[in-house]
């Protein structure tokens, strides 16, 4: 029986012997931090998806910890550390390249009055810094997964709501009434979206509820925080997956509205295949440690929208390149609406667009310019990935990249074709100006 999670009861508290964490999975600089903050008498726990992802044999991505220092506490005791955030204030302590993010625990925000505590605007919270007892910040945290406590004291984990039961059950249940939940931060939607996915669990029925009805609230996030959480969501190696379920719970619109309206009409049957096909490679790239760039997924997703914008400009007499132009340039701002995307990735989103009116262009030495161009890997990925959605005629064109691409420089040569050479239109005279006077 799961333990009831509107009120804090007494905890279950799982010894070594029981679980499975074991310190060797635990990152050393996570271990280094915990460590100290236990030998100056604060509390030091592992929490969080780092506690989650051992329980369940996964090997974690971040090591988080929750104590009862105080963040300006934990900066005396870290040479390495600063502090960030105003909405939650946290200590990030870095060791090279790892940043051990470190968080004080919270109580609840009603009636707080200092103004460094909680700031509350109809139901979200928009600052949160009431500091309290570990007690108090179990309720505080999102899902019962996710509100495990590893002690480095004795080496148990703590368990107030049911998070073990709910792990072994492969079920994502949201702490408290779901509808204030995703009030106080409609982040949370899209969280239960990435944790489904990410873990295969299913959303339990009362916060699967509470989506469908409180989905709107996304439009009140800043793009900023939004683009952000796009990162997260097709970022974490499941992107396919993530994709279906912002799909079946209608969130998918607060991130791309003009590519969900057109999935929802007949272009969809169009849309679905290269979308498909670039989830799934982005999935394999991150599942083989290879870098991907979230520009070519933005180009994917907004390409559809791109195209019919050139199309119409095209039909009002715009020449093909600057209608490519155009059009790029105006669905990137009509998607910074919503996504607050930085400039180094737009640009290289419409770098790829304009790209793919080049890439069939074999004559002379402009192959071997386009080679040599930075985004050209990109563009030609995006050409193949639209020949094996269904544009049969770039087929031939891709193959043909991918062989000039294998040559060396003489074969290269003899791939090329002759340049067509236009016929020069003779030049109008002009006419000598009369000497007399």
């Amino acid at each position: 029986m799961l333990v009831d999670l509107s009120q804090p009861g007494s905890p279950r508290i799982i010894p070594r012997a029981e679980h499975q964490i074991s310190r060797s999975q635990i990152s050393p600089s996570a271990l280094k931090v915990l460590y100290r903050l236990h030998e100056h008498d604060y509390g030091a726990y592992l929490v969080g998806g780092g506690v989650r992802d051992l329980m369940l044999g996964r090997e974690p991505k971040d090591f988080d910890i929750a104590t009862d220092a105080t963040p300006e506490e934990v900066r005396k005791l870290f040479k390495n550390c600063r502090l960030i955030g105003r909405r939650f204030r946290l200590a990030h302590i870095r060791y090279g390249r790892e940043i051990i993010e470190v968080a004080t625990f919270r109580a609840p925000h009603d009636g707080a009055e200092h103004h460094d505590q909680a700031h509350v605007e109809d139901g979200r919270i928009l600052r949160d810094n009431v500091y309290g007892t570990l007690e108090q910040d179990v309720w505080r945290r999102d899902f019962t997964v996710n509100a495990l406590y590893y002690n480095i004291a004795d080496f148990s984990v703590i368990d107030y709501t049911g998070g073990v039961e709910n792990l072994e059950q492969g079920k994502l249940h949201l702490i408290g009434d779901p509808a204030e939940r995703y009030k106080e931060d409609p982040v949370r939607m899209l969280r239960a979206v990435r944790f489904a996915a990410k873990l295969g669990f299913n959303i339990d029925a009362d916060s699967e509820n509470a989506i469908h009805d409180m989905g709107g609230l996304l439009k009140e996030v800043s793009p900023a925080r939004m683009f952000d959480e796009m990162l997260k969501l097709f970022h974490g190696g499941c992107a396919a997956q993530t994709f279906e379920l912002l799909r079946h719970y209608d969130l998918f619109q607060y991130l791309f509205p003009e590519t969900d309206t057109r999935l929802d009409s007949e272009q969809g049957e169009i849309m679905l295949p290269l979308i498909s096909l670039a989830l799934n490679n982005t999935d394999l790239r991150i599942q083989d440690g290879k870098s991907v760039n979230p520009a070519f997924l933005i180009a994917i997703l907004l390409w559809q929208a791109v195209v019919e914008k050139r199309e119409a400009m095209m039909a009002d007499g715009v020449p093909p390149f600057p209608a490519m132009q155009q059009a790029g340039q105006q669905v990137m701002s009509q998607q910074q609406r919503y996504l607050s995307i930085p400039r180094r990735f737009s640009l290289v989103a419409k770098e790829i667009w304009v790209m793919q009116l080049r890439l069939p262009n074999r004559q002379g030495k402009r192959p071997l310019v386009l080679l040599a161009m930075q985004r050209f890997r990109a563009a030609y990925d995006f050409l193949c990935l639209r020949g094996q959605s269904g544009e049969d005629e770039l087929q031939e064109i891709c193959e043909w990249w991918t062989r000039f691409q294998e040559e060396n420089a003489e074969d290269k040569k003899s791939m090329l074709r002759p340049e067509k050479h236009r016929r020069r239109r003779p030049r109008k005279r002009k006419p000598r100006a009369s000497t007399d006077g």
